[in-house]
């Protein structure tokens, strides 16, 4: 078993920047794919970015060159930073984790396919608005 706990959201002009981090427990961290995802209002959880346990990485595109995800596996932190926001990044944001890689090394894009059924440990969320 796997308890994820996200923090860092919060309200901020576009433009601004936010610092996603998701707090691991239960197991070995370092060996588990590591995924954030988003639930804007009204609108289905989408994909945002993973990291594998070997430390290869994917991004939708919607986020590409402005998000960028990282991990401390010793601390077991999982962390998403965030830049040049915009008002479409209004989200709930999710942490996710599996104890299966994506195979990013060799499969680097397909950020944009992530899915919900990737990932078996889910966190609570935490809220991110973007405002003008």
């Amino acid at each position: 078993q796997v308890q994820l706990v996200e923090s860092g959201g919060g309200a901020i002009k576009a433009g601004g920047s936010l610092n996603l981090s998701c707090v691991a427990s239960g197991a070995d961290y370092s060996m588990y794919s590591m995924g954030w995802f988003r639930q804007p209002p009204g609108k289905e959880r989408e994909g945002v970015a993973a990291i594998d346990s070997d430390g290869s990485t994917t991004y939708a595109e919607s986020v590409k060159g402005r998000f960028i995800i990282s991990k401390d596996n010793a601390k077991k932190i999982l962390y998403l930073r965030m830049d040049n926001l915009k008002l479409e990044d209004t989200a709930m944001y999710y942490c996710a984790a599996d104890p299966v890689d994506f195979g990013l090394a060799e499969n680097p894009d397909v950020g944009d396919s992530m899915s919900q059924a990737d990932f078996t440990y889910w966190g609570l969320g935490t809220e991110v608005t973007v405002f003008s």
